[in-house]
């Protein structure tokens, strides 16, 4: 695969209709690094002014840890990104372990201990609904029960049936419920996912992140040559699901999409709760807070481009 340059613009402003004071914030913008993808270089812009210091949490996530210092009526976080990415070939993804090649498999002892937190559901089923929802993935001869192909019509059954809709406050719809209403945001997908397929045995985690779309490249718009999707111009959300042979596989219900390619991951966790982009407190009148706005703009560039200002 080509490797791949792109520019990351991610804004959130909270408005107050007078001056408030803030506690602590959680950002988990930077993208997340390994063989296929690098930050070039990043920046992260605070108003009104902030200390700013770098953790990683359990997962090795990126977290900047953001205290402003004033009281203000807006706080704006404004992260820029230079990324280089380099999406894994998807033969390769397909080259599975011959145990795991069919479903139901049994990982190694020693997976299991790594696993065992994205193996065990975390969203109750007391009736059993999930799961036979999941099993519906299964029916058939025994070579339609192949573990990426049981995933694979998973994936794409989500975003068929399911109507997509965008939901910009927090927290995430537990699985009955995003199958009771028979529709969610891209998180609310990925969720549902996760936990059927755990209930198939199979190791998941959740997966935050951002979307390239070539129809909101500037590049493309003018050309009207690409079709957009989903989730793209906010924060995305997809699954992954570890697949012996093959490692951690992206799937994204929401644009049936599986493997890496457009999807730029930031932070990994076992439940959507333990990814959320940014999360703080702020102090003063019960009805100061009038609303929050974010933008993610994510374009390709060339390689020699000058960086982003920071």
């Amino acid at each position: 695969m080509p490797v791949q340059h792109y520019d990351i613009t991610h804004t959130t402003t909270y408005r107050y209709a007078e001056p408030v004071s803030f506690g602590l914030h959680r950002v988990m913008f930077r993208p997340r690094e390994s063989h296929d993808l690098r930050v070039l270089a990043t920046d992260l812009q605070v108003s009104p002014p902030a200390s700013i210091r770098l953790i990683q949490d359990p997962y090795s996530n990126s977290v900047a840890l953001v205290q402003p210092l004033d009281s203000a009526a807006e706080l704006k976080f404004v992260c820029t990104f230079r990324i280089e990415q380099v999406p894994t070939p998807i033969e390769s993804l397909l080259e599975i372990d011959p145990a795991a090649e069919y479903l139901p498999f049994a990982y190694s002892v020693q997976d299991r201990l790594d696993l065992e937190h994205y193996l065990r559901p975390h969203h109750d089923d007391p009736e059993g609904v999930l799961i036979r929802w999941a099993h519906q993935f299964l029916q058939g001869e025994q070579e339609s029960k192949r573990t990426r192909d049981v995933l694979s019509r998973m994936n794409a059954h989500i975003g068929s049936t399911l109507t997509y809709e965008v939901r910009n406050e927090e927290g995430t719809q537990t699985p009955l419920q995003t199958l009771e209403r028979g529709s969610g945001s891209c998180r609310d997908y990925a969720l549902l996912m996760m936990e059927a397929a755990r209930r198939l045995g199979i190791a998941t985690r959740f997966v935050s992140g951002y979307l390239y779309d070539a129809a909101l490249d500037a590049a493309n718009t003018a050309e009207g040559s690409e079709t957009p999707i989903s989730g793209a111009g906010s924060t995305h959300a997809w699954m992954q699901a570890y697949l012996p042979g093959a490692g951690w596989v992206a799937f994204d219900p929401t644009n049936n999409i599986m493997g890496g390619q457009q999807l730029i991951r930031v932070a990994v966790a076992r439940d959507p709760a333990f990814a959320s982009p940014l999360s703080g407190s702020w102090f003063g009148s019960a009805n100061a807070y009038l609303g929050m706005e974010a933008t993610v703009d994510v374009r390709r560039v060339d390689p020699l481009a000058p960086p982003m200002p920071g």
